[in-house]
């Protein structure tokens, strides 16, 4: 079992987004905290972050650091990547 860890700039960007989206966000983290490392894909250029994961539109960017998840962005797949 992962802590869930966000950085200032995660609950920026999860603050920026549609309640509805955020909810479906927040559940998906919770799932990954119990069962982690299905349905991730590792970044091909780790400067933003190592492995991401979607939620439907939107996508969220972390490290796994020993016991940690750690939430580095969260956003729309257009713009998370910029």
């Amino acid at each position: 079992m992962y802590n869930v860890l966000l950085t200032q700039k995660a609950l920026k960007d999860l603050d920026a987004l549609e309640k509805q989206v955020r909810i479906r966000i927040i559940k998906k983290l919770k799932e990954y905290a119990s069962k982690p490392i299905r349905d991730i894909r590792k970044l091909e250029s780790p400067k933003i972050g190592t492995y991401r994961f979607r939620v439907g539109d939107y996508r969220v960017v972390f490290d796994i650091d020993g016991e940690n998840l750690v939430v580095l962005r969260a956003g729309h797949r257009k713009t998370i990547y910029r």
